[in-house]
């Protein structure tokens, strides 16, 4: 099982995802677009980081905004795959 990260360490790595907040044991963002098909070809996107990484994001889509949530749930919170699949999702236009 994936090791939970110290308050702060989360706090260090954070400092490096700009838009991303820690919200409890979460990793989030919200990504706005133009409309709900170019939404829901970013999240088309998150598909293979997400598989590379053995990682699965929580994705709430409303019209033209996508919600990602990360946490590692089997651990109870954030740990480093977390924050390098943040790091991964950061890069996607």
């Amino acid at each position: 099982m994936a090791q939970l990260l110290t308050e702060a360490e989360i706090q260090e790595s954070a400092k490096f995802l700009p838009n991303w907040t820690v919200e409890g044991s979460n990793l989030e963002i919200t990504r706005r677009f133009k409309d709900f098909i170019q939404a829901i070809e970013f999240v088309n996107k998150l598909v293979e980081p997400a598989e590379s990484a053995g990682h699965h994001p929580d994705i709430e889509i409303s019209y033209n905004k996508v919600k990602i949530t990360l946490t590692t749930h089997d651990a109870g919170g954030l740990t480093q795959a977390d924050f390098d699949l943040a790091q991964a999702i950061s890069q996607i236009n």
